[in-house]
């Protein structure tokens, strides 16, 4: 990209006049924060119709206009920042990730250089706002309170604190008004067994949850894997199915309740990737998109017999399976216009932060969703389900300027998204991206 600013040319309208010209007009000083991209495409994340030859116009973070070029002005002090040839979208939103205590395959002191790490490294990727679905302590809190601010250049963060595991109705309950306590912004549960190794959470126990939550003004995140589970959370008053049903084909009953609810779905196909995928050497090992950023050593390890048998083991090969009613159950649930947040459960080892999200879009493209129904759900529909569609999850006017600079277009192939050039947050620079 070529960034063109004003020169100021010390003696030309003296010359100009001299010559009998009419003098050149005063030199317009550039407005520090004041920022017009033009000659882009703009996606806007809405699943409207891209905008060709656009403008966005950006001034202190946040979006003032975004249009094309003949309905929208480019302010005489902006810093222009031609992006010809480029597509522009909005910074991808994961409504189910985790920030951790693990680095490559290792566990780490969780502190806030550590949230802010990996925060980094969501944001290198273009994954510019992560929900983080348990495990969070108050570090992560820490670093979410301080990302309403212009200068901000590392991906946002929202948390759900601590897990909630009863297994009593009234140990729930308390664990919740903890959960409250610490200041989280949402609450999540779990609702599987493990594919029938472990005990699950009872319908009594997760009503309990579900309405504690609710007391407090927190929506509730499901974690789940059964179709009855799924349909028995809908009728508790869950506000988020956080994983897809894998047991079965969906049915009429749960689009009923899906649709009657107004609940999102939120399918982490890569969830599952991540359960088989180094049973043999995944090509991804060979892309320099991932590669760039995954320290080498990792790579050798999980390209060993012993994570070849992990990958192998007969769960692993249950969730392989698996994936295909996942995808499957996407594509009815889609076709049935229920809404659909992109997520991933990134951030356990050997699930890949960043790189992981760009899988789950093509994923999702296999599945039969269209390349802008992928866009619309790891953007302002993941925005609305997570409720900061106010702030984030699309280029329009007032929201923070969190958004892609891409040298393809995924429009016309969603692997496209890879072809990230920048990354801006709050119209900052994410370094290194």
């Amino acid at each position: 990209m070529q960034v063109r600013q004003l020169a100021v040319l010390f003696g030309l309208t003296a010359i100009t006049a001299a010559c009998g010209a009419e003098p050149a007009p005063e030199p317009v000083a550039l407005t520090p924060g004041l920022q017009a991209f033009v000659g882009g495409r703009i996606i806007d994340g809405t699943g409207a119709a891209p905008i060709e030859n656009g403008v966005l116009v950006v001034r202190s973070g946040r979006i003032e206009a975004v249009g094309s070029s003949d309905a929208v002005a480019v302010p005489a002090d902006a810093e222009q920042i031609d992006v010809s040839g480029r597509t522009l979208m909005p910074g991808m939103i994961n409504a189910h990730g985790h920030i951790n205590n693990v680095q490559g395959l290792d566990q780490v002191d969780y502190t806030e250089a550590q949230v802010e790490r990996q925060l980094g490294l969501y944001a290198r990727y273009g994954v510019t706002t992560v929900f983080s679905l348990g495990g969070d302590g108050p570090e992560s809190m820490t670093v979410r309170d301080r990302q309403n601010s212009e200068d901000l250049d590392r991906a946002r963060i929202y948390v759900a604190g601590n897990i909630v595991l009863g297994p009593t109705p009234e140990e729930a309950r308390e664990q919740v008004n903890e959960v409250a306590k610490s200041g989280a912004d949402v609450v999540k549960i779990r609702v599987d067994d493990n594919l029938g190794s472990t005990a699950k959470m009872t319908e009594e126990t997760y009503q309990a949850v579900i309405e504690a939550s609710h007391e407090h003004g927190l929506k509730l995140a499901a974690h789940m894997y059964y179709l009855e589970d799924a349909k028995g959370l809908l009728e508790a008053g869950a506000d988020l199915l956080a994983h897809s049903v894998r047991d079965a084909e969906v049915d009429d009953d749960l689009v009923k309740l899906l649709r009657d609810t107004g609940v999102c779905y939120c399918p982490t196909l890569m969830r599952e990737v991540s359960t088989f995928a180094y049973e043999s050497r995944p090509d991804w090992f060979d892309d320099e998109f991932f590669s760039k950023e995954v320290d080498p050593g990792v790579i050798a390890a999980l390209d060993s017999e012993e994570w070849r048998e992990r990958s192998s083991s007969p769960s692993a090969q249950t969730y392989k399976a698996q994936l295909e009613v996942a995808k499957a159950n996407l594509k009815t649930l889609s076709d049935a216009g229920i809404p659909i947040a992109m997520g991933t459960d990134t951030g356990p080892a050997a699930r890949f932060q960043g790189y992981f999200e760009h899988g789950e879009l093509a994923l999702m493209v296999e599945a039969g969703l269209t390349p802008m129904q992928a866009i619309v759900a790891s953007t302002s529909m993941a925005a609305q389900c997570m409720e900061v569609y106010a702030d984030l999850g699309s280029l329009e006017a007032g929201k923070w300027a969190d958004f892609l600079v891409l040298a393809a277009n995924p429009l016309d192939d969603i692997t496209n998204t890879k072809s990230l050039e920048t990354v801006y947050i709050a119209g900052n620079v994410v370094p290194g991206a």
